[in-house]
């Protein structure tokens, strides 16, 4: 049956709306497919329903095409599980928690792989039961503490995830490696440019994991690329290249300096060069050793410090930081905090009172590219005074090694330092759209899923999760195809194959178009008619614009010569077809025939 516009549920929009922040938000809103219920949450009108289960229907033909079997589970679930795998606590406040009228603990699902184990254990307990592979799309729930862009980062939003159980790690392999490429299908098919790099695996846990980022200029994930070989990966998972170990035997003791009013890099750099000059070279910010302390809360809501040590020419990233130290999360460390702990000089901080042990006990880690032998300028713990020729391993170590630092445009690409090729990395703004873990026996270990293998014995089954966002891929679609008009939408997922637009007063167009659209339909194509009488044709052409359906036939003033017009969205050609052969004319271009 034709969508009729005359009665559609549909408003457009002429205005951007206020909050809109990227292209997808603006035009998803305008053209009518989402509207907003509250902050993070919305509403799907007819067209965006219909977008949506499209991409619904690719994602579950390539995981049935792997054979994995589609099972449902319910939103809300018992808090048991999610404290048995310790996550009710990890979790913190990114969770909607509520309690039942007997005072029950629930909590609306985030994810499952707590349920998916569970259901396993309950019916598996051979062998002979492996390999499987369980899915299902579903909405899910968090808490973003800033719901933004529209549908791309929304408290309630619709996914797939799917969980393969596997005897030993070989066999979880193939399981990872046919997930992998089913993804590749359902991502090739979706219409937009992506790209796969390694990631972090964050709360889940896990070995290895790898993320499908939609290539996007409003991407709020960075990830890098090496200009040299097949090397990319999320800004959070690149591994600094480490230097070689520098001999210090013939170094001068370190010695502190009065260095008056010189509490950021750039004055402490220009003080360096104008009092203490070098006779090698000038120095520079990346000779000087930053250290930022930052506050950590943890899901249990306990705080703690800790110091991060990085070269004076780099920043501390929080977002890299953010992903080493889950699922604690991030506060500044303010002046109460500073107030708290006297053996810390705000701007002069240096290693002597940081790490467990020294004045401060804070923890304090280290960039990977201090290692012994490196020279540094850093804090001498007074005011106006800077240590130099501090000499890692010699003078002063950490309590360990984080990777926190910013990754910059032309950094050393760390597959190409290893095989000692020069690449660099490029960086590049992307929209996380699939995600998959090499999760190995995190869940199964804390849930006790267990099978007896081929000799009787108990083993631990191997695990791996594979997550699509199918809501937030409409929105990647959109930023990746439209342009001033509106939306381009890819003939897989549109809304529909055609949409025909009558314009004018003339009785005999709307016969025309009636009958065009009539035998459409009968040629199983999906149509949009825009049958709207009192509606101007420039109207009628904007919304056709915006709405983005990929043809468009105009059936008008160009009738009294027997042909109408068909318009690709895409590129703008048009054509006028005789209206006695548009109905096979059309089908072809939407079958590509």
């Amino acid at each position: 049956m034709a969508l009729r516009m005359s009665s559609l549920f549909l408003r457009t929009l002429r205005e951007d709306p206020v909050d809109a922040e990227v292209p997808s938000h603006r035009l998803l809103v305008r053209a009518g497919y989402v509207r907003r219920a509250a902050p993070g949450i919305y509403s799907w009108l007819p067209l965006g329903y219909r977008v949506l289960r499209k991409i619904e229907a690719i994602v579950r033909q390539e995981m049935d095409a792997i054979g994995a079997q589609e099972v449902h589970f319910p939103a809300l679930l018992p808090r048991e599980p999610y404290e048995a795998s310790n996550r009710w606590t990890e979790y913190g406040d990114s969770i909607f928690r509520l309690q039942d009228r007997k005072g029950a603990d629930y909590l609306l699902g985030p994810t499952h792989e707590e349920m998916f184990t569970l259901l396993v254990k309950d019916l598996y307990s051979s062998y002979k039961d492996l390999p499987l592979s369980l899915y299902q799309i579903q909405t899910k729930y968090r808490d973003e503490p800033r719901p933004r862009a529209g549908i791309l980062r929304g408290r309630e939003f619709v996914m797939k995830d799917s969980y393969s159980f596997d005897i030993s790690d070989e066999a979880f392999l193939k399981a990872y490696d046919a997930h992998r490429g089913a993804y590749i299908k359902i991502f090739d098919r979706l219409g937009f440019a992506y790209v796969i790099v390694a990631a972090m695996s964050g709360a889940m846990g896990g070995s290895a994991s790898e993320e499908f980022l939609a290539t996007a200029e409003n991407g709020e994930d960075t990830y890098v690329r090496c200009t040299s070989c097949d090397y990319a990966a999320n800004v959070e998972a690149v591994r600094v290249p480490v230097p070689e170990r520098v001999p210090y035997d013939d170094a001068p003791a370190a010695h502190a300096e009065e260095t008056p009013d010189t509490p950021t890099i750039q004055t402490l750099v220009g003080y360096l060069n104008e009092k203490y000059p070098r006779d090698d070279r000038a120095w520079a910010a990346g000779d000087t050793l930053k250290n930022v302390i930052v506050t950590l809360v943890h899901p249990d809501a306990t705080r703690s410090p800790v110091a991060v040590g990085v070269p004076g020419d780099r920043d501390v990233d929080l977002k890299r930081l953010g992903a080493q130290v889950e699922p604690a999360e991030i506060e500044a460390f303010d002046e109460a905090a500073f107030a708290a702990n006297p053996s810390l000089v705000k701007g002069y901080i240096g290693p002597g009172v940081l790490g467990e042990g020294n004045a401060s006990g804070i923890r304090y880690l280290l960039d990977p590219r201090v290692v012994d032998g490196t020279r540094w300028v850093t804090g001498a713990d007074r005011t106006g005074s800077h240590v130099l020729d501090l000499v890692a391993g010699r003078d002063f170590g950490g309590d360990g090694v984080i990777e926190a630092a910013d990754v910059r445009e032309g950094d050393p690409c760390p597959q190409c330092d290893e095989a000692g090729r020069g690449g660099t990395l490029e960086t590049a703004p992307g929209i996380e759209m699939g995600h998959i873990f090499q999760l190995g026996r995190r869940f199964a270990e804390a849930l006790d899923l267990r099978v007896l293998d081929e000799n009787g014995k108990l083993v631990t089954v191997t695990m791996g999760s594979y997550g699509v966002g199918i809501s937030r891929a409409v929105a990647a679609i959109v930023e990746n195809s439209h342009d001033d008009l509106g939306i381009i939408w890819p003939r897989e997922v549109s809304p529909a194959d055609v949409h025909i637009v009558a314009t004018g007063k003339d009785a005999a167009v709307y016969e025309a178009a009636a009958r065009l659209t009539d035998q459409l339909e009968a040629a199983g194509l999906d149509v949009l008619y825009d049958d709207r009488v009192k509606v101007s044709p420039g109207v009628k052409f904007k919304d056709a614009e915006l709405i983005g359906i990929p043809t468009i036939v105009v059936v008008g003033k160009g009738l009294v010569d027997g042909v109408v017009e068909v318009k690709d969205r895409a590129t703008g050609e048009r054509a006028d077809v005789d209206i006695e052969t548009a109905a096979d004319h059309v089908v072809g271009v939407v079958r590509g025939s």
